[in-house]
C-alpha cells in the first residue's frame, strides 16, 4: 500500500477544502468512561454494562473499547452548549442505572491502577492490533484497555476557512491538551499515545506538510498494514491528534474530562473554529510553532506543557484542574 493507492480514499476524507457548503455550527461530544464494580474496584465486562442499560433511551449511545471502557457518543447538537448539555444529562442517566447495579461509571484518563486490565472485546481485528503493538511495546496495549478521552466533534468549513481550521488544531493542539490536561508523565494517557506506534499517531509536524491529502496519505502509507482489509479498514487504525472525518472533525486530544467541564472544552474549541477573527488570531500566534510540534506533544505528555498558552487559546472561561501526576 503506497500513498498513490491511498490518495482517493484520503481525499474523500478532506472533502470540505475542496467544495462549496454552508457553515453550520454543530458539535457532538464521545465521551469515555471506565466501568467498574463498585465492591472490588474491578474492570466491569461490557455485557454486564449492556444488560444494566437495556430498554434505556440513550442505550444506542452506549459502545465499548477493548478494556470495556464505557464510550457514550451523543448525536450532532445545533450548537456547542446544547451538546454539553446533552452529555450531562446523559450521563447522570447511565450513571445512576449502572450504580443501580453495582457499577460505577468515572471518569479519568488513565486506569494505572490495575495494569492487567482484561481486553473483554474479542475479534480478529483486535488480535491483529495488539499483536502489532506488543511488538513495539507494552504502550500500545494499555492504550486499548487502559485510558480514556473526551473527543470533541466539530463541523469543517469548505475552503479557506475550512483549511484554517485544520492547520490550528494540529498546531494549538499541544497547547489546547496541556490545558485540559489530568494526566501526566510516564503513566499519562498522552504518554502512552505517543509511545504506542509513533507511525500511526502522528505527533508532530507531518500532516502540514504541504496539500493536506498528499500530507495524510503519506501518513497512512508510512503505516505498518496489520489488517490487509484495503485501504478503508487501514485508514480507520490511524490515530492522528486530529482525525479527518469528511463533512466534520474528530479532535482526539484531549484527555477525559469531567463531565460537568466538558461545556468550556466544547465552548473554547467551537469558538476557535467557528470565530473568524479568533481563528485566524490564533493561527497567527501558533503560525511558527510548527518545527517544534514535536518538541511540544513531548512535554505537554511530561508535564511541562505551555498551560497558560493553551488557556489563552481556549478562553478564560476554560478551567484547569491540578495534573496527577
Amino acid at each position: 500500500m503506497n500513498a498513490r493507492t491511498i490518495h482517493s480514499q484520503v481525499a474523500r476524507l478532506f472533502r470540505p477544502l475542496h467544495s462549496a457548503g454552508r457553515r453550520t455550527t454543530g458539535a457532538a461530544v464521545e465521551q469515555e468512561f471506565f466501568a467498574v464494580d463498585f465492591f472490588n474496584g474491578s474492570s466491569v465486562h461490557p455485557k454486564r454494562v449492556t444488560e444494566s442499560v437495556a430498554g434505556r433511551p440513550y442505550a444506542p449511545w452506549v459502545s465499548f473499547e477493548p478494556g470495556g471502557q464505557v464510550e457514550l457518543s451523543l448525536p450532532v447538537a445545533k450548537s456547542p452548549g446544547a451538546a454539553a448539555r446533552h452529555l450531562v444529562e446523559v450521563t447522570r442517566a447511565l450513571a445512576a442505572d449502572l450504580l443501580g447495579c453495582g457499577i460505577v461509571l468515572y471518569a479519568q484518563p488513565v486506569r494505572a491502577c490495575q495494569p492487567t486490565t482484561a481486553r473483554f472485546l474479542q475479534s480478529p481485528r483486535y488480535d491483529a492490533m495488539e499483536r502489532h503493538f506488543d511488538a513495539i511495546g507494552p504502550a500500545g496495549r494499555r492504550m486499548m484497555r487502559s485510558t480514556t478521552s473526551t473527543q470533541v466533534c466539530l463541523d469543517w468549513w469548505p475552503g479557506r476557512a475550512g483549511l484554517e481550521q485544520w492547520r490550528l488544531l494540529l498546531l494549538a493542539g499541544p497547547f489546547l491538551a496541556a490545558a485540559t490536561a489530568h494526566s501526566s508523565g510516564p503513566t499519562g494517557r498522552l504518554t502512552t499515545w505517543l509511545a504506542a506506534d509513533p507511525d500511526r499517531t502522528a505527533f508532530d509536524d507531518r500532516l502540514l506538510h504541504g496539500d493536506p491529502v498528499s500530507a495524510y496519505a503519506s501518513f497512512a502509507a508510512g503505516a505498518a498494514d496489520f489488517l490487509g482489509e484495503g485501504v478503508e479498514a487501514h485508514l480507520s487504525t490511524l490515530f492522528p491528534p486530529v482525525r479527518p472525518r469528511g463533512s466534520y472533525l474528530e479532535i482526539r486530544f484531549p484527555d477525559a474530562q469531567r463531565t460537568e467541564d466538558v461545556g468550556a472544552l466544547v465552548e473554547g474549541l467551537a469558538d476557535l473554529l467557528y470565530d473568524d477573527e479568533r481563528r485566524r488570531t490564533a493561527l497567527a500566534s501558533v503560525a511558527g510553532e510548527q518545527s517544534r510540534l514535536a518538541e511540544h506533544w513531548a512535554a505537554t505528555a511530561a508535564g511541562t506543557g505551555d498551560v497558560e498558552r493553551g488557556m489563552a487559546l481556549l478562553g478564560a472561561g476554560t478551567s484547569r484542574r491540578e495534573v496527577a501526576a
